[in-house]
Order: structure tokens, then sequence, then C-alpha cells
């Protein structure tokens, strides 16, 4: 009777081990996310049911801003982070602990135009304005009618608006101070595809789906610069990892990693298999499959994984963010990047 209690007892803390082990593989991960295309890697893996069968609990949560999700960064609200990288740069001159594991897009945002600003504009284009037609645009706009082009982008310190300044200033050259030749609106994402369309400002920095909407309802609407004219390989969306040194986040990090180049990689090269996972998480019941494999068709060779590849224009955005004042000073950009951890993943 005494080996067979002692037997039991054995069997019993086996058993309670392997259920704490279990419970800890899966805590959660919680991983913030603005809700943009760019951020279609998330939602392919956590649509496939990758994440599980790898026994990785992603929790998703939602911003509406890279700053705003910065703040859950900082507040340690969140494990992971899927968004624009500049806002990354604050929060480790803040102190934060993050690095970048893998891009996730390039390119992502375009600058379009409505009404007056995009009349005469030509039908066909292959691409954007060339940077003295854009700047003569803008002159002529606010001669024309009293007042500046009112162009939409998320709120300062954001990739959207960093990225309009940069173009404003140094691809077209407009003389500062901005306001004397355009006026900066500052609003969320969904904000500015509505105000777009409600024909409440000129001009909006958008991303894909919203694109892909605004040419549908609107074929008047006119392409003033593409993501390769705002700047060769411009930084999109990366995933990051919030201290990523911590016993309990290397458990997972790694997998994570994994999962997101698979994921851009299935996003790169069959994207309509990606369509259904996006159009949930992205389409809040009103757009279609349709639009959203139109979307991911238009995207497909700016889903990029290797985070090389936008290291130089990091920097360039960060000199110019400081050049603004809105660093106080530049940060290693090297010191961003998790390259160790990207070359494991990728072998």
């Amino acid at each position: 009777m005494r080996r067979f209690l002692t037997k039991l007892a054995l069997l019993g803390a086996v058993a309670l081990t392997a259920i704490t082990s279990q419970a800890e593989a899966a805590a959660p991960i919680k991983v913030g996310y603005i809700p943009v295309l760019g951020s279609s890697a998330l939602f392919v893996i956590e649509g496939e049911g990758w994440a599980r069968e790898a026994g990785l609990d992603l929790q998703l949560v939602r911003f509406t801003s890279g700053p705003q999700a910065i703040q859950a960064l900082v507040s340690g609200r969140i494990d992971a982070y899927v968004a624009g990288v500049l806002p990354l740069l604050q929060a480790r001159a803040h102190g934060a602990d993050v690095k970048v594991v893998t891009a996730a897009s390039v390119e992502e945002l375009e600058v379009i135009a409505r009404g007056k600003l995009a009349e005469g504009l030509p039908e066909k284009q292959d691409g954007g304005l060339a940077p003295t037609a854009a700047k003569q645009l803008f002159e002529q706009f606010k001669a024309a009618n009293a007042h500046p082009a009112r162009i939409a982008a998320q709120p300062t310190g954001s990739v959207p608006d960093t990225l309009l300044r940069y173009w404003l200033l140094k691809q077209i050259g407009i003389t500062p101070p901005l306001a004397n030749t355009v006026s900066l609106v500052g609003v969320d994402i969904d904000a500015a595809q509505q105000a777009f369309l409600a024909g409440a400002v000129d001009a909006a920095v958008l991303r894909e789906p919203a694109l892909t909407v605004v040419r549908a309802r609107m074929p008047q609407a006119r392409t003033l610069a593409t993501g390769h004219d705002l700047l060769p390989d411009q930084p999109g969306s990366v995933l990051a990892i919030v201290k990523p040194e911590a016993p309990e986040h290397q458990a997972w990090a790694k997998t994570l990693a994994s999962l997101f180049l698979r994921a851009t990689t299935l996003l790169s090269t069959h994207s309509d298999e990606a369509a259904p996972f996006v159009t949930k998480a992205l389409g809040s019941g009103i757009l279609t499959e349709d639009i959203m494999k139109a979307s991911l068709e238009h995207s497909a060779s700016r889903f990029v994984s290797d985070p090389t590849r936008i290291v130089a224009g990091v920097k360039q955005l960060q000199d110019f963010e400081v050049e603004q004042g809105l660093l106080r000073k530049a940060q290693p950009v090297e010191d961003l990047f998790d390259f160790d951890l990207w070359r494991q993943v990728k072998q």
C-alpha cells in the first residue's frame, strides 16, 4: 500500500508539473498592432492557426496610431508591437527596451489628391508627380484658392506625419515653414480616409486598403506621390519585441518571428490565400474580400521581412526628426534591431 501511495503521489506530481509547464507555455502574449495592411502577417498567423499550433497564445491589442501603441509599450501593457518603426526610436529614447526582429512591409504610404488639387492632372499615371511639379501644384493651389491645401495624415510623431513632412521639405523642396504652403491635419487612420472622401481635406497620406477603396469611389482622385517617391524602401510596419532578453520573452520570440516570416512570405507570393484573414481583421463588415484581394495583390511586392532593407531609411527619417525637433537626439539605429535573431529565423 505504501508503494502504491508513493507511486500515486509521484504520478500526481508529474501530472501537476506537466499542467504547470503547459500553462507557462500558453501564457498570453499581448501584441499591439495598428489596423493597416502592413500588419497582415499578424492576421495570417492568427487566421491560419499557426500560433496555436506552435503553443503561443496571442492576444491582439488594437491601436489607432503608432504613438498610442508606444504609450502602451512604455507602460508595459504589451509584449510585442506590429506597427511603424519610427515611434520605436522615441520609445528607446525614453528608456524602453525594445528591438525590431523582422520588417513587415516597405513603401506602404502614398499621397493622393482630390477636388481642385487634382484638377488638370493626367488620368493615367505611372507614378507620382515630379518634385518640381508637385511643389508648383501646392503653390498654385494656394494662390488660386486663398488658402493652403489641407493634407490629412496621422498625429505628429507617427510614420505618416514624419514621412509627409520629409517629402514636402526634402523631396519636393517646399520652403519652411510648411504652414505657408500647406496645412497638415493630424487625425487617426480611419478619420484620414473619411476626411478625404467627405472633401474635408484636399489630399491625404493613405495606404492599402484605403487606397483601393478611395480609387474605386473617386476615379477622379490622383496620386501625388507613390511610396517610392516619398522615400525609396520607405520603412513601414515591423515586428518588435519588448524586453527581448527577458527569459519569459525569449521563450517565444524566435517562434513568433519565424511565424511572422512565414506569413510575410505567403503575403508576397500567394496574397489571395491571405485575403479572408485580412478581410476579417480590417474589413469591419464593410470591405469585401474582393477589395481586400485587390489591395493585397497591389501590395504583394511590398511585403518584406528582411530588417536590413529598412535601416538606411530609418536613419534618414531619424535624422530628419532630430532636425525638426521631434527627437532630442539621434539614437544608434543598429541598436534598434536584433539582427542575430533575424539571421537565426532566416536559416
